[in-house]
């Protein structure tokens, strides 16, 4: 029913991912696999309600309709087994302006926020751009595996930090917390009167044999609980921008209310809403299907590393379409990585370097794209690592 290997022509939409090439790597020689978007084409559900919206030919100040909450309702507990009420839903003009938002709501200037490094790299800047003080719980990587060091956590809450930010599926390792963790957390969370975000943007993007539970579902009254939520990642529409955040915590959710309102940031344009409600209401199936090529995809990367560029090992990832490569073998410098990739391999990802502490010596590979695109980047590194 969906052809995922359709090529889609990209180049001169203004796309940052192909448009951006000249820009971020120096040439548009490259095969793009930076920029966390896909080249797929979206649901045709969510073209048809664009199309329907268009054809009406005002295109004015707009209501969230009754129907846009029943959608995420829904869609969470078919999906996710989780009952959102109405009221803890409040929508925003997208998850990293949310992280922003959170940072100024839930700490003071010279307050400590907790980061856990390598991590997408806007959790640095909505700390340290808006002067909180910036807390690192790195991960730990154990037998190939990434672990949230619990210990060490405890210790970064004890320094007076007000927020943690949680990842999760966690960008770029691709680990999907398992309920054991997400309860220690919120145990910490409770010892020291620590508000989350939890940024669940690619929660659909799960593959199979893994289970996502949502770290909102987990939490008991009192908890302080922010969680990210949109159909942009899982659909394909992050360039519509439009998400929302489910507070069950009255308090928690006022302060969120007033950091937007504080820049009137409230009303949506009509195309944002139309596309966010149609991808909840009718993208089952073809998210189902993503996911079974996305899977594949990503084992057929797996198995060529290991058996074709052992130098590279690969954290195979339990969610998203992204992938950790570990290029510390390689024997070479960040700077002379990214160059390999670049000018040898003609390949533009993006260096594991922006992620913070644990990045040096990575590269993340968008594997969200025609199948034979990953398979001719892949002999690229074979052929190059040969030469």
């Amino acid at each position: 029913m969906f052809n995922f290997d359709q090529p889609v022509i990209r180049e001169n939409t203004h796309s940052v991912k192909f448009d951006g090439r000249q820009q971020y790597f120096g040439t548009t020689d490259v095969s793009p696999l930076w920029v966390a978007d896909m080249d797929f084409a979206v649901p045709e559900c969510v073209t048809r309600a664009l199309q329907e919206r268009v054809n009406h030919p005002v295109f004015g100040y707009t209501l969230y309709p009754d129907s846009i909450y029943q959608a995420i309702i829904d869609w969470f507990q078919r999906r996710h087994e989780w009952a959102i009420e109405r009221d803890w839903i409040v929508f925003a003009p997208g998850v990293v302006p949310s992280l922003f938002a959170a940072a100024k709501a839930f700490a003071q200037e010279g307050e400590g926020v907790i980061v856990q490094s390598p991590v997408y790299f806007p959790f640095f800047s909505a700390v340290t751009t808006n002067n909180r003080k910036l807390i690192n719980n790195p991960l730990r990587a154990n037998n190939g595996r990434y672990e949230i060091d619990f210990e060490h956590l405890e210790v970064c809450a004890q320094q007076g930090a007000k927020l943690l930010m949680l990842c999760t599926p966690h960008n770029p390792v691709g680990r999907v917390w398992d309920e054991a963790e997400l309860q220690q957390l919120l145990q910490i969370s409770r010892r020291y009167d620590l508000t989350i975000l939890s940024d669940d943007i690619h929660c659909d993007l799960i593959y199979s044999g893994v289970k996502h539970t949502m770290l909102g579902r987990l939490a008991l009254p009192g908890d302080k609980i922010i969680t990210t939520i949109a159909p942009n990642k899982s659909f394909n529409i992050p360039g519509l921008g439009l998400s929302a955040l489910i507070i069950p915590n009255a308090a928690e959710r006022n302060a969120m209310k007033q950091q937007f309102e504080s820049l009137h940031l409230g009303n949506y344009n009509p195309l944002s809403i139309a596309a966010f409600e149609a991808a909840y209401c009718g993208g089952d199936q073809w998210l189902d299907a993503l996911m079974r090529y996305l899977e594949a995809t990503r084992d057929f990367a797996a198995d060529f590393i290991a058996r074709e560029i052992p130098q590279i090992k690969l954290i195979k990832p339990e969610a998203t379409y992204l992938l950790w490569l570990d290029c510390r073998d390689l024997g070479m410098s960040d700077t002379e990585l990214r160059d390999f990739f670049i000018k040898k391999c003609q390949i533009g990802m993006n260096p594991g370097t922006v992620f913070g502490e644990g990045g040096s010596g990575f590269m993340r590979m968008n594997i969200g794209t025609r199948r034979a695109v990953i398979v001719d980047a892949l002999q690229r590194i074979k052929i190059a690592l040969g030469d």
